[in-house]
């Protein structure tokens, strides 16, 4: 697919039209205030992975309503002190996998957290262990329309929630450096980045690649692709439900997160991205509030992105950072 959203200099001016709540903030304090009544009982499982460089835990911690969501915590074998510690949220349909899927992060001396994604984990990869216990009304198959008949029951304050409490639970182990934490992930996992970088005060960093789950408006009328395009596939059958739909996605809109974000970021997007279009990307990136700002642009790349060579750069912006 060629270039087909807006061009590169219009991109770097972008704004979304994006609206948000005028409650968002209490809506979202009090999502995390009522998770935090759960003890967090975060619990760090060694596991018998047959990998000599690193020291893998299984890990259970109470998410959103107390429920329990898996991850992994791997360390660098033998570290001795406390780690600068990077905390990563996957893609769309994929779990945390098995633990030598993992092994980028602690190889740099830092520890490394993935976290499952609730429900999700059978698309690609080697699985996920996290149930959603909560149900919704009618939806169209996948995960985008589920309770989003209002935003209290969408699915994903669960799996925002979710991450926060995955950065309060990776924190607690002994083993890491709260104040060198930087959260980063790829579509999904790069929306979930924005939305704890929003939410979480004292990240070290960002790193949100091609990130899903911003600038909705947009996303939702200018791509046919999936994931995006389940909310179109839901309205085209709900008619009429347009509005309260737009109401609910602005409670978890990238761009409002962005605007609250006081790290510094690394973003990066694909200019023939017609899964996470760019214009999206430069949405949540250009209404960024921390003025310590990165994006890397990939002029003829689909949402495969940058791939390794985002990683390396990656690699290179974390020096000094975590």
């Amino acid at each position: 697919m060629a270039l087909f959203d807006l061009s590169l200099d219009k991109l770097r001016a972008y704004r979304s039209a994006s609206t948000e709540p005028e409650d968002f903030d209490a809506f979202w304090s009090g999502t995390l205030e009522e998770a935090r009544r759960f003890d967090l009982d975060a619990r760090f499982e060694p596991v018998d992975t047959g990998l000599t460089t690193v020291e893998v835990f299984d890990v259970t911690f109470a998410g959103f309503g107390g429920h329990p969501v898996k991850g992994w915590l791997t360390l660098p074998a033998g570290a001795a002190e406390p780690l600068p510690l990077v905390v990563e949220f996957v893609g769309y349909g994929g779990g945390r996998g098995l633990p030598h899927e993992h092994l980028l992060w602690a190889s740099t001396g830092r520890a490394h957290f993935v976290m499952d994604t609730r429900g999700q984990g059978s698309a690609w990869g080697g699985g996920g262990g996290t149930e959603d216990p909560v149900g919704s009304g009618p939806a169209f198959p996948g995960y985008m329309t589920r309770g989003i008949d209002a935003p209290e029951n969408y699915y994903y304050r669960r799996v925002f929630t979710d991450a926060v409490r995955a950065v309060e639970a990776a924190r607690s182990h002994p083993s890491t450096d709260a104040s060198r934490t930087v959260a980063t992930g790829g579509s999904q996992g790069g929306g979930i980045t924005i939305a704890v970088g929003g939410m979480v005060p004292d990240l070290a960093g960002v790193a949100p690649d091609v990130p899903f789950l911003c600038d909705f408006p947009r996303a939702t009328t200018l791509t046919d692709r999936n994931p995006y395009r389940e909310i179109g596939s839901f309205l085209k059958t709900h008619r009429g439900r347009a509005a309260d739909v737009r109401r609910t996605l602005s409670y978890f809109d990238g761009v409002h997160f962005a605007a609250r974000g006081t790290a510094p970021a690394l973003f990066s997007a694909a200019l023939e991205d017609q899964t996470c279009p760019p214009s999206t990307v430069f949405a949540a990136f250009n209404a960024w509030a921390h003025e310590d700002k990165t994006i890397e642009v990939y002029d003829f790349n689909d949402h495969e992105g940058g791939g390794p060579y985002q990683e390396a750069a990656q690699l290179r912006w974390m020096r000094g950072r975590a």
